[in-house]
Order: structure tokens, then C-alpha cells, then sequence
């Protein structure tokens, strides 16, 4: 609290991804296959398929921006998710219910190590902070209504 009685805001925290290594091999072996494709269609003699290595330059480099770029920042109202081209603004205030999940279910999560994130109306997210431990008790501190895993 401040002098006048006022809720002090809080600092803005950026927590990175934890990432699964077998997606990383994963990932890396897809890119090695769409790198040599790209690098097979231009090195062909005669006709040049730009279009083709095109499409495997993205089909290699859409992959590892998404992981590489995940991350998950606590501002004083909300939770902002970031992976690759996608975003979440939620709206601390909203979110109900935090617990621990395995679910394989698409989410900006390279980890099976989430957290299922309840907030609005049946809305929901998964997510995977590297510092699980760390994300949750900023998330407490910020949410003290939402219920928390034991």
C-alpha cells in the first residue's frame, strides 16, 4: 500500500515457456526435412519451383517461431499470453480456477507440464511457465479469488 491506502500496482512479469525436449526434437527434425526440401527444389537443374521452397521455408520457420516466441506476462490486470502469431488477454479479475494438467489438447503450451487456466464464461487456457512455482504464487497474489491447486 501506498501513503493515501491505495493498492500499490504491481511490475509487469514475463515468464518464459518450458518446453518438452522430445517436441524440440520433433520440431528440429521437421525443419531439417523442410530446409533440405527447399534446398533440393532450388538446387534442381532446369525448372525453378520458388512457390514450393517457399511454402517449405514457412512450413520450417511458422513451427519454431511459435515455440521460440511463447512466453506469458502478468501486468496488474491481466494475464497475456504470446505464442508465435497468437494472442490471449485475460482479464485477471476473471479468471475462477488455476489447476495442474497433462491434457495433449492444442494450447500455447510446448509442455505437457501446464496449467488449465478458467476465466470468463467457460473460457479456458493451458499454459506451461518454465517457473511453474514462481507463476502461481504471483498469480495468488494477484487473483486472491480465483481457487488454486493444493
Amino acid at each position: 500500500m501506498d501513503a493515501r491506502g491505495d493498492v500499490a500496482p504491481r511490475r509487469t512479469l514475463v515468464f518464459a515457456a518450458k518446453i518438452d525436449t522430445w517436441l524440440l526434437v520433433l520440431i528440429a527434425g521437421s525443419t531439417v526435412v523442410c530446409l533440405y526440401g527447399a534446398w533440393s527444389v532450388l538446387s534442381e537443374a532446369g525448372q525453378v519451383r520458388w512457390g514450393t521452397a517457399l511454402v517449405l521455408l514457412v512450413s520450417a520457420a511458422i513451427p519454431v517461431w511459435i515455440v521460440l516466441s511463447t512466453s506469458y506476462t502478468l501486468t496488474g490486470t491481466q494475464l497475456r499470453v504470446r505464442c508465435g502469431p497468437f494472442r490471449w488477454t485475460i482479464p485477471l479479475a476473471e479468471i475462477r480456477d488455476v489447476r495442474p494438467t497433462r491434457n495433449p489438447l492444442s494450447s500455447p503450451a510446448p509442455s505437457l507440464d501446464r496449467l488449465r487456466i478458467e476465466y470468463g464464461k467457460r473460457r479456458s487456457v493451458m499454459i506451461s511457465p518454465r517457473d511453474k512455482e514462481g507463476f502461481l504464487g504471483e498469480l495468488a497474489a494477484r487473483t486472491p479469488n480465483a481457487r488454486r491447486p493444493p
